[in-house]
């Protein structure tokens, strides 16, 4: 006896199928998708999914993402840095600094082992 064929629209399928889909294709199925061309002339994605019962012919739409448009008013200027004064920054500079360390000491060293 054949299975019984159908074709749906994935909208159109009930919760428990979408589920049984998923449990079916874990990793996605959209490496599963077949290219249909219809009678008209439009194409569309369909998943071929099989149930005990029936063989399913599920029309997917498969969804472009959409990229923000650019526009030139979003200028965003990371150069300015607000709050801050130069006198801040650079004192903050200057704390990082150990000016304990002498240069003239150290040039006294490395003439002694000559």
């Amino acid at each position: 006896m054949s299975k019984r064929r159908a074709i749906i629209s994935y909208d159109k399928l009930s919760i428990d199928q979408k589920k049984q889909i998923l449990r079916d294709y874990p990793d996605g199925y959209i490496n599963h998708l077949t290219t249909i061309k219809t009678p008209t002339g439009e194409t569309l994605d369909a998943l071929i999914w099989e149930t005990d019962e029936v063989i399913y012919l599920v029309k997917v739409t498969k969804v472009v993402p959409k990229a923000k448009p650019v526009s030139d008013d979003d200028d965003d200027d990371f150069d300015e840095v607000a709050d801050i004064k130069d006198d801040e920054v650079e004192d903050d500079e200057d704390d990082d600094f150990d000016d304990s360390f002498d240069d003239d000491k150290a040039d006294d060293d490395d003439s002694d082992e000559e």
